[in-house]
């Protein structure tokens, strides 16, 4: 439980992000109190305030880190050049890495449902980006690399269906039910399975 979640009493913002993170996805964002927060971290309420302005602040502060890694990848050499399916291809194994490398933010992401205005915004940042890997599959089908007879968004829903699920089973640190310790393995495989039934 949250509750059990205790930690030594100094604290950075940084270390405080994480407690506030493993609470959040344990008791939901809206089941947390500052209160809950402050005995999680072993620390006054008035010490996270010297550190953030608040709970949505600590909750801004975490979603962020798990999407603008998100979006950077899109930026990458790799998704900008190329025919469209490679780039299609790299950024799909890329936010498996990318989800592997920040799994505790990226788990809270995904069980954000805009219920505060920092949860609405994570949502349109994500649908932001879902519009532009739709657009990078419909480019690669209009090249003739992908298939033609399933929709773009539902390709994309699809794909980043499978990457999500990753949150639910993959443990960092073990073998046990990953297959396999690295993100990278992870990103292969699914680009592996993905690929071989999407492309022409």
């Amino acid at each position: 439980m949250a509750e059990d979640l205790v930690r030594p009493a100094r604290y950075t913002a940084d270390s405080l992000l994480e407690v506030a993170v493993d609470v959040f996805t344990v008791r939901g964002y809206d089941g947390t109190s500052m209160g809950d927060l402050a005995r999680a971290a072993g620390m006054s309420k008035s010490s996270i305030y010297h550190h953030v302005s608040g709970k949505e602040h600590l909750l801004r502060l975490a979603l962020e880190r798990a999407l603008d890694p998100l979006f950077a990848v899109l930026d990458e050499p790799a998704a900008q050049t190329g025919p469209a399916i490679d780039r299609l291809e790299h950024v799909v194994r890329r936010e498996v890495q990318v989800l592997v490398d920040n799994l505790p933010y990226v788990t809270l992401l995904l069980r954000v449902r805009g219920n505060t205005a920092t949860e609405r915004w994570a949502l349109d940042r994500r649908r932001a980006f879902d519009a532009q890997v739709t657009e990078l599959a419909s480019v690669a089908a209009g090249e003739g690399a992908l298939r033609s007879d399933i929709d773009p968004a539902l390709v994309t829903r699809l794909l980043f269906g499978m990457i999500n699920s990753i949150t639910e089973w993959y443990r960092p640190g073990t073998t046990e039910g990953n297959g396999s310790d690295s993100g990278t393995d992870v990103g292969d495989a699914a680009v592996a399975l993905a690929f071989d039934g999407l492309r022409t």
